[in-house]
């Protein structure tokens, strides 16, 4: 089981940034980060592995970028261009997997196996 401990959310107006960090327990093959609005299914964002391969959904391409320092055991979301539909519950999550295909497979729910609580981001216009 890996403990995983978000930070770094809040309230921002749209167009402005927000970097969310993911402090892990102890490193795992595969990382993501999902979001879930109020009576809408939980949503993966972004995705990295621990080759380095990374994946995003279509509403966040070009404007989020994830990353991970291996020596930290931490996730980074970096947010940029921020839209009031961003606004969300984000949740990191860490799974022993490595998903194949990448691209889609990364980005689903049930790939993962630990949970962070969970942190808000608001984002107004």
């Amino acid at each position: 089981q890996v403990q995983l401990v978000e930070s770094g959310g809040g309230s921002v107006q749209a167009g402005e940034s927000l970097r969310l960090s993911c402090l892990a327990s102890r490193d795992i093959y595969t990382m993501g980060w999902f979001h879930q609005a109020p009576g809408k299914e939980r949503e993966g964002v972004a995705a990295i592995d621990r080759d380095g391969n990374t994946s995003y959904a279509d509403s966040v391409q070009g404007r989020f970028t994830i990353s991970k320092d291996s020596a930290k055991n931490t996730l980074y979301l970096q947010m940029n261009g921020l839209k009031p539909e961003d606004t969300a519950m984000y949740y990191c999550a860490a799974s022993p997997i490595k998903a194949s295909p990448f691209k889609w497979m990364s980005l689903l729910r049930a790939m993962y196996t630990d949970w962070g609580q969970g942190i808000q981001v608001t984002v107004s216009s």
